[in-house]
């Protein structure tokens, strides 16, 4: 594999997870749970495909990265990158308040307190 093979194929990597980040991000957006266990499968797949092309990527002998074609291509591949962290750590948050949201009991379950029981309470507190 020539290194702009590889690039090109890491590339190509970095756009599917970028979609599949995207869609998380809807998913997370719109329906306010955890996404489907599809979601988590292709994730991972795309986790093991991306083990294969840094593999690739290492392979590639880091005097090439001077050729001006390859820089650009691979400042390419960081700014994906960049994009897919931004929106993952968004994913994070998201993830986070619907599990605190799940977990939060309903309101209209706890009785309401009254003004004057709060009062007694404390006093006998006090």
């Amino acid at each position: 594999m020539t290194q702009f093979e590889a690039i090109r194929d890491h590339q190509q990597l970095c756009d599917d997870i970028h979609q599949c980040v995207l869609e998380e991000n809807r998913f997370l957006r719109q329906q306010q749970r955890v996404p489907d266990a599809a979601l988590l499968d292709r994730k991972r797949e795309l986790l093991g495909r991306l083990d294969t092309t840094l593999g690739a990527l290492r392979a590639v002998p880091a005097a090439s990265a001077r050729d001006p074609e390859l820089r650009a291509q691979l400042e390419k591949t960081r700014a994906r990158i960049l994009q897919i962290l931004q929106l993952d750590k968004e994913n994070e948050q998201l993830l986070l308040r619907c599990s605190l949201a799940a977990n939060r009991p309903a309101a209209s379950n706890a009785p309401a307190a009254s003004v004057s029981m709060l009062q007694k309470i404390y006093a006998r507190c006090s």
